[in-house]
């Protein structure tokens, strides 16, 4: 059983009617509204250049949001865009016919980022990094032509996980990808709504809808790249430790600076006791506890 209703985005019609299918899709609607709320994504009257890459991910954001629309819970202006950036055989006639016959407004932009990366990274370096960099000035500058006030990026749950543990295990710091920042500019928000939804529901949800997927024959198809090994060890949790992934998830959101160890987050030197502890005499300034006498 298809849901077929004339009232319906066209990008929804054709969805299956089936239980299992309907409480996903009723799933992935909560999520992204609870993460639109949470984070304060939205101002009345906005325009926002959804971003699409013909992936999973994006196709789940871009169907979610026009539910969204039609069901008067995101009171914006919604532009898709995909950035083709010259790579081979990417089939750049996809992602425009699939937008047209959804009736979905967009703007397809050919900028060739591919033969600046290849240039610039050496052999059996990562290209990600330069990539992605080259990849986000044009969204950029694609939002400001199009006076949108955000980029909403498709980055899920799993994707904020894995970058934590990037920058843990080679940054050296503790970071993510954040679901809502302002760019370096100060010009325009940068939205992740997919913040709380599971990679696997994107892909359910993509795959029984049947969108066009588009694979990335770039990084992609890279071997090695540390953030597999990432998601290898997460899938590793992940398999002895069902819902591993979705307490890591919620330790991100229950932060507490006075038990981590950056002083510029939290005064541990003006740290003081309310009352002190019977017998205790006042330690001159610049006094040091001898560690071996703790």
């Amino acid at each position: 059983m298809l849901d077929e209703s004339d009232d319906l985005p066209p990008i929804l019609r054709g969805a299956p009617g089936g239980t299992e299918f309907k409480k996903l899709r009723k799933r992935l609607v909560r999520e992204v509204r609870e993460a639109i709320d949470t984070y304060g994504m939205v101002t009345r009257g906005a325009r926002w250049l959804v971003c699409l890459s013909g992936g999973k991910d994006s196709y789940t954001m871009l169907a979610v949001l026009q539910e969204l629309q039609w069901r008067g819970l995101l009171p914006v202006d919604i532009l898709a865009c995909n950035l083709d950036q010259g790579q081979p055989n990417f089939p750049a006639t996809v992602l425009p016919d699939f937008l047209t016959r959804m009736k979905v407004p967009h703007r397809i932009e050919y900028a060739d980022t591919y033969s600046i990366v290849m240039d610039k990274v050496p052999a059996g370096h990562t290209m990600c990094a330069l990539c992605s960099r080259l990849r986000r000035g044009n969204l950029y500058r694609i939002a400001r032509e199009e006076g949108c006030s955000a980029v909403v990026l498709g980055h899920h749950r799993d994707d904020i996980l894995e970058t934590f543990f990037l920058n843990l295990f080679h940054g050296g710091r503790l970071a993510t990808m954040p679901p809502k920042l302002v760019n370096e500019d100060g010009d325009l928000f940068v939205y992740r709504p997919l913040a709380f939804v599971a990679e696997a529901d994107c892909d359910r949800f993509a795959t029984a809808m049947g969108f066009p997927i588009i694979p990335c024959d770039l990084c992609g198809s890279q071997e090695g790249l540390q953030r597999q090994q990432v998601k290898a060890l997460l899938d590793g949790w992940e398999t002895r430790s069902p819902g591993r992934r979705q307490v890591m998830f919620r330790a991100l959101m229950n932060a507490r600076p006075s038990h981590l160890l950056d002083p510029n987050l939290f005064d541990f030197a003006g740290l003081g006791l309310a009352v002190p502890a019977a017998g205790a005499e006042a330690q001159p300034e610049g006094f040091e506890t001898n560690p071996t006498q703790l």
